[in-house]
């Protein structure tokens, strides 16, 4: 016997070894003498010849270069047999919150809404919180002593609407003032979208401005003629700074001051947004003083603004005076900027691509860019549109008698748009419903000085309603903590979430209006905020701009005195 021997050879008579398995050498040897592998019953002549020749091609290793075109081969074979005049239809839901149904759930609550009577008093009370027993009260000082001599004249052009010119103004009180500089009255650069031609002084009362500041800075109406003569009596000739966006107040030390006491007048264009939010108190404190104190606005645009603040407090004497400013950013431009989808098909389609040709010309057509207004709308960046502005302040608690006033531009398509919004709230009122045409005159061509109007009015609502970023509720929110202790007194809904409210079809009232008490409830608490880093001051005046006391030290003064 050998024992490394496997198979056993004929005249042995040694025992044979296990049963094989099928596919072993043995078997397959035993079966080709049986009578061969093409000759087993049960195949057809098409498949013996397949079969012979893939043996052929797998033991000369030729699969390999013939697979792929056995494979192109199958695939043409298959695609000839399929037909495609059925193709199968994949049914794709959009993700919630990414359509605009607005419409169909205002139709759906609307019964209800109506019938509930449970909240007749919300805007006496929609007030709670309070900042841990303290409130802030404004303390910006102002310099008593005088100034020492100036380096030169810095001259600035504040580009932007309304709120972001004044955002250069006051960095450019705080830069003037800290590189121990002449301010020259800022110029306002004409923009094609604003289209308000309006100077320094249409906007703002220019002799206030001058004398609130000269002791901290030095303001003039225009730079000396000896000065000009040196550029041929053009500011275009000053040599011109361009700085980068939120620039240290550091840089201005090292790269601005030795080029101002060289040429005695540099200018800085554009300024809007040139400073940091974050300085040293001391440029920080000449902010505050810029924007709290310094900048009031001209004796015309205030004495509208108060009149119309008057006959809003007198409309709503019921409600002792208190009225709802709500800021809605619904025109057209604001609407095709956001390129946001709505309910108004191919007109708005139409009237959308030509806004957005006239206001940015090509920047929303450039070959590779991909606009997805469903993943705006599911993020919160689509404007609240007149009807949800009224289903999200029925759902706070807000009934159907309190007064609103409604800050805004032309709104887009209003007739159709504005409907809904004056069901929901009778007592709506606009500056153009509240004055005459011709308070309303010299103004009216103007796009700041009416935004100045708006705001003056806001700005002593018992509740501000933002509806959409930008620079206005952001300044109007800073004031109103300046002026009311601290807290904002703004509610700022969360737009993520009112989308998926918006486009949810089984909610019902009850659920609704407990989802917007909560956001109301949360705004509230929201209401005292301070200033963290990179915030802006004009937000968030606390601390730098006022000051905390605390309201038993304060009681017990007033009960001394």
């Amino acid at each position: 016997m050998h024992p490394y021997n496997r198979l056993p050879s004929s005249g042995h008579n040694s025992p044979s070894p296990p049963p094989s398995p099928l596919r072993s050498p043995r078997f397959r040897h035993s079966r080709s003498k049986a009578g061969g592998r093409f000759n087993q019953p049960g195949r057809t002549l098409i498949q013996r010849i397949v079969w012979h020749l893939l043996s052929v091609l797998i033991r000369r290793q030729g699969f390999f270069l013939f697979a792929p075109l056995l494979y192109i081969s199958g695939m043409l074979l298959y695609m000839g047999s399929v037909s495609f005049e059925v193709v199968p239809i994949i049914s794709h839901r959009p993700a919630p919150g990414s359509v605009y149904r607005s419409p169909q759930l205002y139709a759906k609550l609307r019964p209800e809404m109506d019938a509930d009577n449970s909240s007749a008093d919300a805007i006496s009370t929609v007030w709670k919180h309070s900042y841990k027993g303290a409130e802030w009260r404004p303390c910006v000082n102002k310099s008593s002593g005088g100034l020492a001599e100036s380096n030169g004249y810095i001259y600035i052009e504040a580009n932007g609407g309304l709120n972001q010119q004044r955002t250069s103004i006051c960095n450019a009180v705080a830069v003037a003032g800290y590189l121990n500089a002449t301010l020259v009255i800022p110029n306002f650069h004409y923009h094609s979208i604003w289209r308000d031609p309006s100077k320094f002084r249409d906007i703002y009362d220019e002799d206030y401005f001058i004398s609130m500041l000269e002791n901290d800075v030095r303001v003039v109406n225009k730079v000396p003629e000896y000065l000009m003569e040196r550029f041929d009596h053009n500011l275009s000739n000053v040599y011109n700074f361009r700085i980068k966006a939120w620039s240290p107040i550091l840089y201005y030390k090292d790269a601005v001051l030795p080029r101002l006491l060289e040429e005695k007048v540099i200018r800085i264009s554009p300024f809007a947004n040139r400073l940091s939010f974050d300085s040293p108190p001391a440029v920080q404190r000449l902010r505050c003083l810029a924007n709290y104190e310094a900048l009031r606005f001209s004796s015309p645009i205030l004495t509208l603004g108060e009149t119309l603040v008057a006959r809003m407090k007198e409309r709503s004497a019921n409600y002792g005076g208190k009225y709802i400013s709500v800021h809605l950013r619904f025109e057209e431009d604001m609407v095709a900027f956001s390129c946001c989808v709505f309910d108004g098909g191919e007109q708005e389609n139409e009237d959308m691509k030509a806004a957005r040709e006239r206001g940015w010309r090509g920047k929303f057509s450039k070959p590779g860019r991909v606009i997805r207004p469903g993943a705006i709308r599911i993020n919160g960046k689509c404007p609240l549109t007149p009807l949800e502005v009224g289903l999200m302040l029925r759902g706070m608690g807000f009934d159907k008698n309190t007064f609103i006033y409604l800050a805004s531009g032309k709104i887009y398509n209003a007739e159709k748009t504005m409907a809904p919004l004056l069901e929901m709230f009778p007592n709506l009122q606009t500056k153009e419903m509240l004055a005459s045409d011709e308070e309303l005159a010299p103004f009216k061509n103007f796009s700041s000085r009416m935004a100045a109007t708006d705001y003056t009015v806001c700005l002593h609502s018992e509740v501000f309603v933002t509806t959409q970023g930008g620079n206005f509720p952001h300044f109007l929110m800073g004031h109103r903590r300046y002026l009311y202790g601290g807290h904002s007194k703004t509610i700022r809904p969360d737009k993520r979430k009112l989308a998926l409210l918006f486009d949810n079809p089984k909610i019902g009232w009850k659920t609704f209006k407990r989802q917007l008490l909560g956001m109301r409830s949360h705004g509230d608490s929201k209401g005292f905020e301070l200033k963290r880093p990179n915030d802006s001051i004009y937000t968030f005046p606390c601390p730098d701009c006022m000051c905390r006391s605390n309201k038993t030290e304060d009681s017990r003064a007033s009960s001394a005195t």
